[in-house]
């Protein structure tokens, strides 16, 4: 995998911040309505899921703890989403899921 040059311009960094946000809140409505795409299994496949998304939010400046950037992020409390939506992790998607998290330092 090539590094990124943190140097380099980003085109990212010239995409309006509405047009941003809007992209953003599509793929977190998109992830609650795909509640069958496990975090786990997010994580093994791309390094992040719906938590690290509530982590960002609180990186990026929400105010609140990290119970209530989950809640948006999951639309619910995650006590809540964790019954309605979690299965159990199997050996092998807690194995995909290191082996991807190494890939992200």
């Amino acid at each position: 995998m090539e590094a990124m040059n943190s140097n380099a311009a980003d085109p990212l960094d010239t995409l309006d911040d509405a047009v941003a946000a809007a992209a953003f809140r599509r793929l977190v409505r998109h992830l609650r309505h795909r509640s069958d795409a496990q975090n786990i299994d997010l994580m093994g496949l791309s390094g992040f899921c719906r938590n690290c998304l509530a982590d960002w939010i609180r990186d990026a400046g929400f105010d609140g703890d990290k119970a209530a950037a989950r809640q948006v992020i999951h639309g619910m409390p995650m006590a809540e989403w964790k019954e309605r939506h979690q299965q159990p992790a199997t050996p092998e998607q807690l194995a995909r899921m290191e082996a991807s998290v190494a890939k992200n330092a």
